[in-house]
């Protein structure tokens, strides 16, 4: 069975705060897939993070923010993964090769240590992952979530 992390421009839909229509499209599929489907603690500290920048321009719908985060908890469709301390090594080892984002750090080492797919926008990453030739195949893109 498909096993999918995903990346913190996944959860802020579910939140009330948009991303996108390739993201709206893609939790679409997702939702159509008989995946599992799993967020981090990190995803949720990311998603805070944005959630601060828009309260300072006045743009966060904070009831919306809140019931989404109840409702992620809630869920019986996300999963919650725990990290262990390989992964924070191992994040820690690609900051210490140049990656400066230590949420994507996390999120990868957690897709590549608990054998998910990490379904991420982020094309830095992907191409700091290429330079240092890393494992690419723990990193999807929308466009390949396909329905099975």
């Amino acid at each position: 069975m498909l096993r999918i992390l995903l990346d913190t421009s996944f959860i802020l839909p579910m939140l009330g705060i948009d991303t996108g229509a390739i993201v709206r499209k893609t939790l679409k599929k997702i939702n159509d897939l008989s995946a599992e489907i799993y967020y981090s603690h990190f995803n949720i500290l990311e998603a805070i993070w944005v959630s601060i920048k828009l309260i300072r321009k006045g743009s966060l719908d904070v009831d919306r923010f809140s019931r989404g985060l109840r409702s992620i908890y809630a869920s019986n469709r996300l999963m919650i993964i725990d990290e262990d301390p390989f992964i924070f090594e191992y994040a820690l080892k690609l900051y210490m090769m140049g990656h400066r984002d230590m949420i994507d750090n996390i999120l990868y080492s957690t897709a590549l240590h608990k054998g998910l797919k990490f379904l991420t926008l982020d094309e830095e990453l992907i191409e700091f992952i290429k330079s240092k030739g890393l494992n690419r195949d723990v990193i999807i893109l929308p466009k390949d979530v396909n329905i099975k």
